[in-house]
């Protein structure tokens, strides 16, 4: 199999370029991401845990799903596409906001990311990919809130960043209703 392309972008997120997707990590080339989290009507959070043999993460808990948009798809298009095949869901997705972040990785790696992240509501239960997601699981906000100070290696470095800032979006989301 080929090894995939990301989108190179600046920092307001105009493409500059492609790049193999190793190769943007070995080098920390601020790229194109997106991430998924998918809350059920309840408010449990669905979590997976990376599988085992992922090039870089592997085995740590993150939020429902996350990607790279291939060169010519759009950010929610790669996002509805990556929730299928990671989690086997589909659902709408809601675009909550986007950041950039930078940070080492537990294989000599570079994650440099202008993220877009989304958000989708639904009681579903994921048929997972095994060769993706090794578990899953539904956890309360402040349940993985707690656990995530106690025990923050056991979360992948993204995740860490931004969980907070996803409950506020979805705080504000249920005040509209």
């Amino acid at each position: 199999m080929q090894e995939p392309y990301v989108i190179l972008v600046d920092k307001n997120d105009v493409q500059t370029g492609t790049a193999k997707k190793l190769e943007a990590h070995e080098q920390a080339l601020l790229h194109r991401a997106v991430s998924v989290f998918i809350v059920n009507n309840k408010g449990e959070w669905i979590l997976q845990r990376r599988a085992l043999d992922k090039y870089h993460s592997r085995g740590l808990w993150t939020n429902t799903c996350c990607t790279h948009p291939s060169p010519g798809e759009i950010a929610i298009d790669a996002a509805a596409r990556r929730l299928n095949e990671e989690m086997g869901m589909k659902c709408n997705l809601r675009y909550l906001f986007s950041f950039i972040y930078m940070g080492k990785l537990d294989t000599e790696l570079t994650e440099h990311e202008l993220d877009h992240v989304f958000l989708g509501i639904t009681d579903d239960v994921p048929v997972i990919n095994r060769e993706e997601v090794e578990d899953w699981k539904y956890v309360f906000f402040e349940e993985m809130k707690r656990d995530i100070d106690v025990n923050p290696g056991d979360y992948t470095y993204w995740f860490r960043i931004i969980y907070n800032d996803v409950n506020d979006h979805i705080k504000k989301l249920i005040n509209q209703f």
